[in-house]
């Protein structure tokens, strides 16, 4: 009888055994990024054959969704339980206590690593992981057109017509191409320089080609934004920085223009990226100026199991910054959330997919 028992036992710890194998295996293939690429990319970069799971953006908790697929979840999130959303505003504490609140309502049940930090021309601010380091992604197109703009600047002249037949296309359609000529015609050094006139603290430039991988963080983007809105600015031709990011084409603007107010307008700029570590990087950073008012928005991401879910996280963040700075200003009816179906699920091609050796390395933690 006892032999009888200790075989039928085996076979119990057997069969767990190859159940947790199974699902282990299943998750791996459902959450592998999708094998897409932007139409302005240079190069496809994510493995062929790759395929994921199409996630609602609009599920509040995406393993949840995963469970009712019929699969043993593989939810994990590298984001700080502790982190927090502070807002401080001298002239108006009741109005910061009510955003942050917000702010934290809408990360409320969402996976994935945020960093928030808005700034308004009143002195209100906000931040959540503002230090935290992130790839960039596209969003270093706006260093690259800032660069370009001073160097101008200095040396007593317009942008020369090359300038600007990169320049446009770059930051309105996010063109790969005319960021790699940008790129290495401004140089390391003269974009490092640069970097250390904003007085940015955590940005550091990508390895050689890799601009994509340049990494920077909610707080430094704050002050890149800084640059283009602030009236004392160094740069003397931030307008048209300006007005190049307020042409982005439709498709691109996405992300923190969701919910802005009438009357205002928005300078966006967007980086949508996934990798072998850390899933989708989705950033969205903008200034909103207009009618006497003016506020900076911006939120990066990772660990994002589809892009489409990172839009919506950040995008829910948008509607309560803007629903609290727009001081009873009606919502733009454009400007709600981005359906579904118009987010392509297709990288922006700003760097390769597989670590790079040398420069970043799978981290033990990470999330696929």
């Amino acid at each position: 009888m006892r032999h009888i028992q200790r075989v039928h036992g085996q076979r119990v710890r057997y069969v767990r055994h190859c159940r947790t194998a199974l699902v282990a295996a299943l998750a791996s293939v459902l959450l592998t990024p999708v094998p897409a690429v932007a139409a302005t990319a240079a190069s496809p970069r994510i493995p062929a054959g790759a395929t994921t799971r199409r996630v609602p953006a609009d599920t509040a908790d995406w393993a949840d969704w995963y469970l009712r697929q019929g699969a043993t979840a593989h939810h994990s999130s590298s984001a700080d339980p502790t982190d927090t959303v502070t807002c401080q505003a001298p002239q108006a504490p009741d109005l910061a206590t009510r955003l942050a609140q917000d702010i934290q309502a809408a990360l409320s049940g969402r996976d994935g690593t945020v960093s928030v930090a808005v700034q308004d021309d009143s002195g209100l601010t906000c931040a959540r992981a503002g230090e935290r380091q992130y790839d960039s992604a596209s969003v270093v197109k706006v260093l690259i057109m800032e660069g370009l703009l001073r160097r101008a600047e200095e040396l007593g002249r317009r942008l020369s017509p090359w300038e600007e037949t990169n320049v446009r296309p770059m930051i309105v359609s996010s063109d790969n191409d005319s960021a790699v000529r940008l790129w290495a015609d401004l140089g390391r050094t003269y974009l490092t320089d640069f970097l250390t006139r904003v007085r940015t603290s955590a940005t550091l430039l990508g390895p050689g080609r890799y601009w994509g991988l340049t990494r920077t963080t909610a707080t430094d983007q704050l002050r890149l934004l800084d640059v283009l809105t602030n009236a004392q600015s160094f740069l003397r031709t931030r307008a048209y920085g300006l007005k190049l990011l307020s042409e982005v084409r439709a498709d691109q603007r996405w992300g923190v223009p969701a919910g802005m107010p009438q009357g205002l307008t928005a300078h966006v700029k967007n980086g949508w990226l996934p990798r072998a570590t850390h899933g989708w990087r989705v950033h969205s950073i903008g200034a909103f100026t207009g009618e006497g008012r003016g506020y900076r928005i911006v939120v990066l991401s990772h660990d994002n199991p589809t892009m489409a879910y990172g839009v919506r996280t950040i995008e829910r963040i948008a509607q309560a910054v803007h629903r609290g700075l727009g001081q009873g200003r009606g919502l733009g009816t454009g400007r709600d959330l981005t359906p579904e179906s118009a987010i392509s699920e297709e990288s922006d091609g700003s760097a390769p997919y597989e670590p790079l050796p040398g420069w970043d390395e799978p981290e033990p933690d990470a999330t696929p």
